[in-house]
Formats: C-alpha cells, structure tokens, sequence
C-alpha cells in the first residue's frame, strides 16, 4: 500500500471512530444509539454479514464496499460502547487480531514452512490449540461449537460433515431419504398429537435430514435456499405488476394463474428489467 493511500485510509477510519463516538455521546448524541448496547445490535451484525456475503454474489463492487462499510460500522459501534465501560476499545481489537495473524502465520512472519493450504491449516489448528493450552478438543466439543458459532443452516451442514467423516454415515442415498420420510411422518404425528415445543423439535429433524440429502448431492442448501428467495421475489414482483387490483383483493385462484404467468414469462426469457416484456 503506497504511503498516501495508507494515510488517506487511516484518515477515514479515524473518521468514522469520531462519527460513531459522537453518536454515543450523551451530550447531542443520537437517542438510537445511546439506547444500543452490545446484545441490542446482536441480529445487525448478523444481517449486514449476510447483505455483505449477497452483495459479493452479486458481483457489484459499489454494492460490495457499501455493505463492508455497514458491517465494519457494527465492529466499530460494538468497540465504542465496550470503550464507555473500560471494557476495551477499537485498538485493542485491531491489535489483538495483528498479534493473533502473526502468531499463526510463522511461514511469513517468522521462520516456519508451509508449503500448501492444508499446511497452513494444520499449522494454525496446532498453534491455536497451543495457545490456548488445550489439549485437542472432543469431536463433540467441535460439534457443540460449530452449534453455538454459525448460522443454523452452515452449523448442520459443518456438524453433518464431521460425524460423516467420522463413520457416522448412512451407507447409501436411499437410506438418507428414508430418514427423511420417518421425519416427515413423526412431525405430521407431532402435529395432530404433541404440544408445540414437540411439533417444533420434528420439523427440525426434517429440516437436518433434507440437509443431509443436500450434503450426499453435493449441493450448498445456503446457495440454494438464497436463489429460491431470489426467484420468489422475482415472480412476485411480477405477479404484483400484472395484478389489476389489490393482491389481498383477489382469489387464491387468481393469484395462482398470475404466478404460472410470471414463472412462464421468467422461463421464455420474456422479463426485462424486471417487467414482463410484450409477448
């Protein structure tokens, strides 16, 4: 990075450590976020790394920065209110992470060797695990953290993936699907017979088996469940255009037929700019 570029960047981020601590000052501060504090804005960091992992797969590089900026603004506000508390502050996070990258990085930074990815790995998992003074944790400690750590739908696949590996493995693809239609039929039972908390316990075994049916076919159910939410979207805007009247003033039969429309117009290519082009 050349000098002027570095100091223009370091600018800017002193910049918007000033904005944010102004926005939590209690003299002409912002009431939002003064009334914030760190579990508050838990489900925002959450929804700007996701907005940032959409705008990446959009491949807009003006999207992209503007969903970084977003996110990096949840790093910041968080390190600003645990700075009221003596706690710690942006400083220390930045240097923390330094420290921790160099620490695990000794090809580059010291006097280690690794020659491919996975040296890199096993490096970073033998240091790690040094520094903390751990023995190698239990494949069910692994589990347990994958659970606690990531999204659901990322935790099953990890969890999935580890037990596999381990010989916790259905033998054939036929045997998964069976698992599912057992799910199935204990969730309906659940519904018709068990409480609430019963009924939701079922539907999430349905929901792990089908992940395991995704992970036997190689298939990212993140990806996948993203484009079905995209194409969904898609034929609902363009079943909301050729509505002639309010959507909650039609029938579920009309509703269906301007459905069928869109999804055939999206399917001979007849939609432009998001408008169903004249037939």
């Amino acid at each position: 990075m050349s000098e002027n570029l570095q100091s223009k960047t370091l600018e800017a981020l002193q910049h918007l450590i000033e904005v944010v601590a102004q926005l939590r000052n209690p003299d002409g501060g912002c009431p939002w976020d003064l009334a914030q504090t760190p579990e508050s804005l838990t489900p925002y960091v959450l929804e700007e790394a996701y907005e940032v992992v959409d705008a990446i797969q959009q491949g807009d590089r003006k999207h992209i920065a503007e969903e970084l900026g977003d996110l990096l603004l949840q790093v910041v506000l968080q390190s600003q209110i645990f700075s009221e508390t003596d706690g710690f502050d942006l400083g220390d996070v930045a240097q923390g992470i330094a420290d921790k990258l160099i620490r695990r990085h000794p090809h580059v930074f010291g006097d280690g060797s690794a020659a491919t990815p996975e040296d890199v790995r096993v490096s970073w998992e033998a240091i790690k695990a040094e520094e903390k003074g751990q023995q190698e944790p239990t494949l069910t400690a692994k589990l347990a953290r994958y659970g606690r750590s990531l999204p659901p739908m990322v935790a099953t696949m990890k969890i999935s993936k580890k037990a596999a590996k381990a010989g916790f493995e259905w033998e054939t693809l036929e045997g998964v699907w069976e698992k599912v239609e057992e799910e199935l039929g204990e969730f309906r039972h659940a519904l018709a017979h068990e409480s609430a908390a019963n009924q939701a316990a079922e539907f999430g075994d349905v929901l792990f088996s089908l992940m395991q049916v995704a992970r036997w076919c190689d298939i990212d159910p993140v990806a996948a469940l993203q484009g079905t939410n995209r194409r969904f979207v898609q034929r609902f805007g363009l079943l909301e255009q050729a509505a002639d009247k309010p959507i909650e003033e039609h029938s579920i039969e009309e509703l269906e037929a301007l459905w069928q429309r869109a999804k055939l117009a999206i399917a001979q290519g007849r939609v432009a700019a998001g408008r169903v082009a004249a037939e």
